[in-house]
């Protein structure tokens, strides 16, 4: 369960199995004054979420073992309603459909240009800050 405890930095867990695209995201938000960890696939986010509570997530669709949509149906099914932005390779009416059923907040079509992601996860972190404990 993601428990959120007091901080005013916001963490993000940026999923994918691209390491170049999770190391440039890691050092893009980390420059924006995010606290960012990585995870390469569902097994390594598992982990992360059992040591962390995340302010967002941003998870891409396509990987390879459990993909995208699955986690985020776990995710679900367990009652967390941690924010997702999906980054995805294909935006079809069918994928947006099954995002959008899953409660996920928005999404990213790549490639992308950075600052629009950012404009998005600001977007999603501000409409979830909730006043300080």
């Amino acid at each position: 369960m993601n428990i959120k405890p007091p901080s005013l930095t916001r963490k993000i867990l940026i999923v994918d199995d691209d390491e170049r695209l999770r190391d440039l995201l890691s050092r893009y938000f980390t420059d924006q004054g995010f606290q960012v960890f990585t995870a390469e696939d569902s097994k390594e986010m598992s982990r992360q979420w059992q040591r962390e509570y995340f302010d967002l997530v941003v998870l891409d669709v396509m990987m390879p073992g459990e993909d995208g949509l699955s986690i985020c149906r776990r995710m679900r099914g367990g009652q967390d309603d941690t924010p997702v932005i999906m980054l995805t390779a294909e935006a079809s009416p069918e994928i947006i459909g099954t995002v959008a059923r899953l409660g996920v907040r928005d999404y990213v079509t790549k490639p992308f240009d950075s600052d629009q992601l950012l404009d998005k996860v600001i977007r999603v972190v501000n409409l979830e800050r909730r006043p300080e404990a």
